[in-house]
């Protein structure tokens, strides 16, 4: 396995049709024909004079993405046509090596024209805390070049196109993905993206401690990753995964989403194991294997079935223990966090089962957003076994409020966490991200151009089946969701101790069951 990743790297990044001189030859078809041109305009307009008549209600820019003609009039009076779906191009790939410039960089759709759409999920407004940092100074050059020895490769949007430096290998195939995912983004909402710069880390400990910039003119360095924690300030944004794992077979989230809904309609809630399960590698950090002492034995049940992954073993059985639709079947799932916050979050809250979150130090994108009590159940991570059992007596007693948490859980990762919403908090956080900019972005020497082709054309497998599983064929329709304000510090106030009363409250109810256990 670990061949067949150098072996991809090695195939996006040496590929000599990356080199920039390679990268400006890509040209939309266009027509100089004046009679064409005017052809196509007059076509343009009684397609649209349908759609009106059709429905002017639900006009929202772009119509029948599945098979519409899409026309750019541009400033040499040139229209350049693109019909969708557009899917790979490798044929053309495989005789250029040159991206093929069948997809739009711009866009006519207007984002001030279209209906207001609706507002954000709560957790959009973590974009501006995680900001904030920069918002007296803004970020200058120097800021960013601090950051170079951290980052696994600088991102530059220049035009509506995609370039990149890579400076060192990232575990697996993430760099890869990662970027998979921002050129994605840039086909949902083609032009859209500002002009920037950025530096981004796939390890999984942040690297920016809080400590060293304190002064209001500290200039923090900015760097994305995919996890924080309340004493960095490294930036959050979402993990590869959402365009799929190859390495363990875990599907994009739009695929995985469906599998797991279909999976939660096999046992209802109230049939299902009433214990709280876990499976996972506990080599990773101390806490995990401090976990597994609460496993079911002869001598001591603490209403838990916990499980090692052997993923080497689950690649040569073809991964057939390891389907996530199919580990719905207890009434509570248990998350840990790893080495540092863990890819696994976003599938345990899925299954409508209680999440029984043990106290994690790091945070993801989206985890800030979600209540104790609500959409997940609080577990100590200094006491895990005791508080573990409580929680599963306690919801074995109270069926009812018990479901509902799951239940809430679940419709914050099948709703508030589609796919869209994914775009859409890459497109704001990216967005504020530029306004911050102190100097205009550059394309350096030694970066390539990136576009869909670049990266899967020459992989096989697992990594190319999930890139054409994942390739946005068609731009978006509507606009973006509208970000929220930032919060106040009354308003941010509130809502933290919310979170910290619900926790405490949950810890009080523990003790109060283990005095009243241990004076039988």
């Amino acid at each position: 396995m670990k061949e067949r990743n150098e072996k991809l790297m090695k195939i996006f990044w040496l590929r000599p049709a990356y080199q920039r001189h390679h990268s400006f030859g890509a040209r939309w078809r266009s027509s100089t024909n004046k009679k064409t041109a005017a052809a196509l305009t007059a076509a343009l307009f009684l397609l649209l004079a349908v759609i009106f008549v059709v429905s002017v209600s639900t006009f929202r820019g772009w119509v029948d993405l599945v098979q519409t003609r899409y026309s750019l009039l541009s400033g040499k009076n040139e229209t350049e046509v693109f019909e969708f779906p557009i899917p790979l191009d490798c044929v053309a790939w495989n005789k250029t090596s040159t991206c093929p410039g069948n997809y739009p960089t711009s866009s006519y759709l207007n984002f001030s024209d279209l209906p207001a759409p609706p507002t954000c999920p709560e957790y959009f407004r973590w974009i501006h805390e995680d900001l904030k940092h920069w918002k007296g100074t803004g970020i200058t050059r120097e800021m960013l070049e601090k950051v170079r020895r951290n980052a696994h490769f600088r991102l530059v949007i220049s035009g509506g196109k995609m370039y990149v430096e890579k400076y060192r290998e990232s575990i697996q195939t993430r760099a890869l993905f990662t970027m998979w995912g921002i050129m994605q983004l840039m086909r949902w909402y083609p032009g859209k993206l500002p002009d920037l710069e950025l530096m981004f880390d796939c390890d999984d400990r942040p690297v920016v401690p809080a400590k060293d910039y304190r002064r209001p003119d500290s200039g923090p360095p900015p760097l994305f990753r995919y996890c924080s924690d309340e004493q960095s300030l490294d930036i959050v944004f979402p993990d590869w995964s959402f365009w799929g794992w190859a390495e363990i077979n875990i599907k994009p989230w739009r695929s995985v989403m469906k599998d797991i809904k279909e999976g939660n309609k096999k046992t209802k809630w109230k049939d299902r194991v009433p214990m709280a399960y876990w499976k996972g590698n506990p080599h990773v950090t101390p806490t995990r294997a401090d976990l597994l002492k609460c496993n079911l034995t002869q001598q001591h049940n603490w209403n838990t079935l916990l499980y090692v992954q052997d993923w080497d073993q689950e690649s040569k059985n073809g991964y057939k223990q390891s389907n996530l639709e199919d580990q719905c079947t207890h009434r509570y799932k248990i998350y840990i966090e790893g080495w540092a916050w863990s890819v696994s979050e976003k599938y345990i809250l899925s299954c409508d089962s209680p999440t029984l979150y043990v106290t994690p130090r790091y945070h993801d994108f989206f985890i800030r957003g979600m209540i104790p009590q609500h959409h997940y159940w609080p577990i100590r991570d200094n006491d895990k076994c005791k508080s573990l059992q409580f929680a599963v007596e306690w919801g074995n007693n109270r069926t009812d409020k018990a479901q509902a948490i799951g239940e809430a859980g679940s419709h914050f990762m099948q709703e508030d966490m589609k796919m869209e919403y994914i775009f859409d908090f890459m497109f704001h956080l990216l967005s504020e991200y530029a306004k911050l900019l102190r100097f205009k972005p550059e394309i350096p020497q030694n970066a390539v151009e990136v576009c869909p082709e670049s990266l899967a054309c020459s992989a096989d497998g697992l990594f190319r089946k999930f890139m054409e599983e994942s390739l946005e064929q068609s731009p978006s329709n509507t606009a973006p969701c509208t970000l929220p304000p930032p919060y106040d510090p009354q308003q941010l106030g509130a809502f933290l101790d919310q979170k910290i009363r619900a926790t405490k409250q949950v810890e009080a109810w523990e003790n109060e069951y283990w005095s009243k256990r241990n004076k039988k």
